[in-house]
């Protein structure tokens, strides 16, 4: 094995270790091949060997004169099966809200524990932006910086498992998100308490309050299972009231 050959051994396993942990995330271009190969401070050839690595594993994907970018091969591995699965059985969305409790508690635990300053800096980011959202009823603006503030305290938790794992799950639920929320608008009182809760895990997750993250982290969810099932009621009714109505006509 030649050295050019090790060493691109080493850059593509640093490269595969910001895309597990977060810092290279789904669809993100890499820079451009010169500015990449002195910024890891090796040869452009020991460069293009660890990008020929990675593209191989399927992690990166080149298009003709556009660059080199992260590809979503890891989530769409999970998400795609598993969106298709809840369509087909709505029964098991219960599983998937459980698993949600399972990995969001210890995610924000974990963030209470091991989160940085850095994994600080950006959860608030995150949750003032999520906090403007609300304020202003911006429902496409709601969703996005929803699953931010919770994607940021999943990978505050510096468990590369939780971060993509909640990452991919999210991707599977949003639709199910998105119905809920339009369910929580027209209901100001419980609109309220969602932003009650973020705040809550929030307060906890910076204080290093494990526990207590852990169980703001629960009772989020137990809300968030509770007005999901009237959401899903209350879709069933309309259902059930337009095919009355067809029928009449």
């Amino acid at each position: 094995m030649t050295s050019t050959q090790r060493l691109s051994d080493v850059v593509a396993t640093e490269l595969e270790t910001r895309i597990l942990e977060g810092s290279l995330k789904p669809g993100d271009r890499l820079p451009a091949e010169r500015e990449l190969a002195v910024e890891m401070g090796v040869s452009r050839p020991s460069l293009r060997g660890a990008l020929q690595a990675l593209a191989a594993k399927g992690l990166l994907i080149t298009r003709h004169g556009g660059g080199t970018f992260v590809t979503d091969s890891m989530q769409a591995a999970f998400t795609d099966p598993w969106q298709q699965m809840l369509k087909d059985h709505p029964d098991i969305h219960g599983d998937m809200l459980e698993f949600r409790h399972m990995l969001e508690g210890q995610a924000a635990r974990l963030a209470a524990e091991r989160g940085t300053e850095e994994d600080f800096e950006r959860i608030h980011s995150c949750h003032e932006a999520l906090e403007l959202a609300f304020s202003e009823r911006d429902l496409e603006k709601c969703i996005k910086t929803d699953v931010e503030f919770h994607q940021a305290i999943a990978e505050a938790s510096h468990n590369v498992l939780i971060g993509h794992l909640s990452s991919s799950l999210h991707k599977v639920m949003e639709g199910h998100v998105q119905g809920n929320l339009e369910y929580l608008t027209a209901r100001p009182e419980l609109w309220a308490q969602l932003q009650v809760q973020h705040r809550a895990i929030w307060d906890a997750v910076r204080e290093r309050r494990m526990e207590v993250a852990g169980r703001a982290a629960h009772q989020h969810l137990e809300f968030v299972q509770q007005t999901m099932r009237e959401t899903m009621k209350n879709e069933e009714r309309r259902s059930a009231a337009a095919r009355r109505l067809g029928a009449a006509a």
